[in-house]
């Protein structure tokens, strides 16, 4: 199967049908993202295909959560090469982004991205999350904080709660089992002000691979002194 015959099928399955413009705009991302990669690590995927299925369409699984609202803030912890929230705007323009990222390389490529898919209500952000979130412009400011960043789910939930509002959500995207993780952050979500309310189960289209999106709703204020200094959490999670 072609890889754009690969993308519109696969988007299919996640009940999202994607226009000829959409394909386009995912096919010049694929194709920036390859040759950037061959001056800077951007990721470990080359194969075309592979692209697809474990960039692209799994970032736009987690549609599934029903967070996502026409004009939603959104803010994505640990961006890399723009995944998930790069492939979540081509799906729905009207999102409103910020793209964190601590590697100032990676976020010109996305700020070249950006200017290629000529997007609107998309900015890129250098830093670290836990100094973002001591931020008074952005600490729960956001809708959604959501994050694909391969780190504990304690120490996602500390970079990523006090960003989001109190009534929005934190969407940690993980592989296929998460029982034990979740058993173990439970008391560090409850801390900074969160609840798990869902987790949904998906299987990445044209693959036997399973993912796991945690869904966690921001219940109340984050207690302020969290998150704490740059490197900290990650060093001594909240048990």
């Amino acid at each position: 199967m072609e890889s754009v015959d690969l993308l519109r099928e696969g988007a299919r399955q996640f009940n999202i049908d994607l226009t000829d413009e959409k394909i386009e705009k995912f096919v010049i991302y694929k194709n920036m993202l390859l040759e950037w990669n061959k001056k800077m690590n951007l990721t470990a995927i080359e194969d075309e295909k592979e692209i697809i299925i474990k960039h692209f369409l799994d970032s736009i699984s987690c549609i599934f959560t029903n967070v996502f609202e026409t004009g939603s803030k959104i803010i994505d912890v640990g961006t890399g090469a723009g995944f998930p929230a790069i492939p979540l705007k081509i799906v729905n323009c009207n999102l409103n982004i910020t793209l964190l990222d601590s590697l100032n390389k990676r976020l010109n490529f996305l700020d070249e991205v950006i200017k290629e898919l000529k997007f609107d209500n998309i900015v890129t952000m250098h830093g670290r999350a836990e100094d973002i979130g001591n931020n008074k412009q952005y600490r729960e400011e956001f809708d959604v904080s959501i994050s694909r960043a391969v780190a504990n789910l304690s120490v996602l939930a500390e970079y990523c709660l006090p960003l989001s509002k109190v009534g929005g959500y934190f969407i940690s995207m993980k592989g296929p089992d998460v029982t034990e993780e979740m058993n173990e952050s439970k008391n560090a979500i409850h801390v900074l002000g969160g609840e798990i309310v869902d987790i949904k189960k998906i299987l990445l289209p044209h693959t036997q691979i399973q993912h796991s999106i945690i869904v966690i709703k921001k219940v109340r204020q984050c207690p302020t002194k969290y998150p704490r200094k740059a490197g900290k959490p990650s060093k001594d999670p909240i048990k």
